[in-house]
């Protein structure tokens, strides 16, 4: 018995830990779930309206392919965005039963948000009348959000924090002068530390301990696109990003509050999981000879993550089976651009940003996200013939966020398949608000 309840707190720590790992905090800088949409500075000062369509740089080797065909030259970007994210929580959480239950200690967790760093690099080349090649550095996933270690909420999580890198080379065709196509590949690094309370068993409770995980995989996927000049002014992108299935391991490390590593809880896991796939829908639109109107739908199949099978990399045991329960998202979006004179054009968005969490109940602490309102701002300036800069800022609304969230451990002492006890259940209830601010600033050298 003691036995089979090391093996299931060890597995509750590791789906803990893993469950965290596609999880976003309050940070609305992302698109759906914890996708970042920061690929340019070009485009953060219309809120990405029309970015499957524009093809105004070499960004375009993430948001359509096929736009390298429409390009002026050969051209380097690089790009950075600070992302400010302002996010707190008020309410109340409760103690495993294990550990007495009744309402936990601590405060409401802080600012759990923080400041961030986005950089993006792009370089596309002509290589003949009809082709052009390019290649795209980014990142996009990513998330940094951490709470108080002693808050209420800390059995259900404390620190998440993930990080990737996207290689994308790709390659355009045109058909004709009013029809391109263009495909890329795509190689990915996700990297992730993900922190929680747990609730320690006897010999060595009860007690509360500490359990951290480090993880990571890469994987490869593919991305394809079209453009299409309706006319002399207006243009139709469609761009599609395929899922990417990982197969994520890492290292469980489980200490009590004294920093002591708890050996039966500690150890190697693994989990097969699938990013989401993302398909966008863009128009560009030459009002005038200076105006530009643009617009944009893009979703992304977030239920790829609805479950995922936690196991063993010793022996391959099924530990858990984790519900992240979440739903696709769509992100929509409006803005133009208005060129006030040979050097200076003037851009201005806004959009509306759908979460893939359905409800309160199914919102946990590393997931507080909810639906966010985009209004950004922006401007280019031309240097001479062959250089200019980009410049954007976006504010985001996040609606407010009610969290009614129950999650548990595997009870000591229970093998599989006995459903989980209510003896490490712990409930989190009240609500999040937050806001974010994000400055971008983009090099374009065209060659």
């Amino acid at each position: 018995m003691e036995r089979n309840g090391k093996r299931n707190l060890r597995a509750s720590v590791i789906a803990t830990a893993v469950a965290g790992l596609f999880s976003v905090g309050m940070n609305g800088a992302y698109g759906a779930g914890f996708a970042l949409i920061e690929h340019s500075a070009s485009g953060m000062g219309n809120a990405y309206a029309g970015a499957a369509a524009v093809a105004e740089d070499a960004s375009t080797v993430f948001f359509n392919p096929a736009g390298m065909s429409f390009l002026e030259g050969n051209q380097f970007v690089a790009a950075g965005h600070a992302i400010i994210l302002s996010a707190e929580f008020s309410g109340t959480g409760s103690n495993p039963l294990l550990l007495g239950g009744g309402t936990a200690s601590g405060g409401n967790g802080g600012d759990f948000g923080g400041t961030g760093f986005v950089p993006n690099l792009y370089l596309t080349w002509g290589v003949g009348e009809r082709w052009d090649l390019g290649l795209g550095i980014n990142a996009p996933f990513g998330l940094v959000t951490e709470y108080d270690s002693d808050w209420v909420g800390r059995f259900q999580g404390i620190k998440s924090e993930i990080t990737s890198l996207n290689i994308n080379p790709a390659v355009s065709y045109e058909i004709s002068d009013t029809i391109s196509i263009g495909v890329g590949l795509n190689y990915q690094q996700l990297d992730a530390e993900l922190t929680n309370a747990v609730a320690l068993p006897p010999p060595f409770g009860p007690a509360e301990g500490r359990t951290k995980l480090v993880a990571d995989d890469d994987g490869w996927g593919w991305n394809i696109g079209a453009m299409f000049q309706l006319s002399p002014a207006t243009r139709l992108g469609v761009a599609y990003r395929s899922e990417i299935d990982y197969e994520l391991k890492g290292d469980v490390t489980t200490t009590d509050l004294g920093g002591t590593v708890l050996a039966p809880f500690s150890g190697p896991s693994q989990t097969d999981a699938t990013m989401p796939d993302m398909f966008s829908l863009s128009i560009a639109y030459d009002a005038s000879d200076r105006f530009e109107l643009l617009a944009d739908i893009t979703r992304t199949g977030w239920s790829s993550l609805s479950q995922l099978l936690v196991r063993s990399t010793t022996d391959g045991t099924l530990f858990t089976v984790l519900d992240i329960d979440f739903d696709d998202a769509f992100r929509y979006s409006v803005g133009g651009n208005f060129k006030l004179n040979e050097k200076w054009t003037l851009k201005a968005g806004l959009a509306f940003d759908e979460t893939p969490v359905k409800n309160a109940q199914t919102r946990t602490v590393r997931i507080p996200d909810n639906d966010r309102t985009w209004i950004s701002i922006g401007g280019q300036l031309k240097v001479g013939r062959s250089s200019r800069w980009d410049f954007g800022y976006s504010h985001i609304f996040i609606k407010d966020a009610p969290i009614d969230s129950t999650r548990s451990q595997q009870a000591p002492g229970f093998t599989e398949p006995t459903p989980v006890t209510p003896l490490t259940d712990t409930t989190v209830t009240g609500n999040y608000t937050g806001d974010v601010d994000i400055f971008s600033v983009q090099y374009t050298l065209v060659f």
